[in-house]
């Protein structure tokens, strides 16, 4: 009873923040997700319902670096997300976090993905 209702109370702060984020073709929204093994990072057009960029731990040149969802790997994967976005001419997204507070691996992911090069 108690599981549930942690995680309604985590889907209602997931839709208030997404009716107030909303990605564009010129600024995406770069949504990050944190599982109990791994880290997902996607740039989202909301306006015509696609994806730009993807990147998460799963990919096959970053499976021998064992990057885990902890604080380095939030780092790492925010700077190769960084990188990786630039070259696809993505300079500036909205960044949505998932109702996770900005703090620890969140932080750690848009500190460097700010260095790499992305205004938020």
């Amino acid at each position: 009873m108690k599981l549930q209702k942690k995680t309604l109370l985590k889907q209602k702060r997931r839709w208030r923040i997404r009716r107030k984020i909303h990605g564009t073709a010129d600024r995406p929204r770069l949504a990050v997700h944190f599982s109990g093994k791994h880290i997902y990072a996607q740039c989202i057009d909301d306006d015509a319902g696609r994806t730009l960029l993807y990147l998460s731990t799963l990919a096959k040149d970053l499976r021998e670096e064992k990057i885990g969802p902890s604080v380095p790997g939030a780092e790492r994967l925010g700077s190769l997300f960084g990188e990786k976005a630039k070259g696809e001419g993505i300079s500036a997204v909205v960044f949505d976090r998932s109702g996770r507070l900005y703090h620890g691996r969140v932080k750690a992911f848009a500190d460097a993905a700010r260095e790499a090069g992305l205004n938020f």
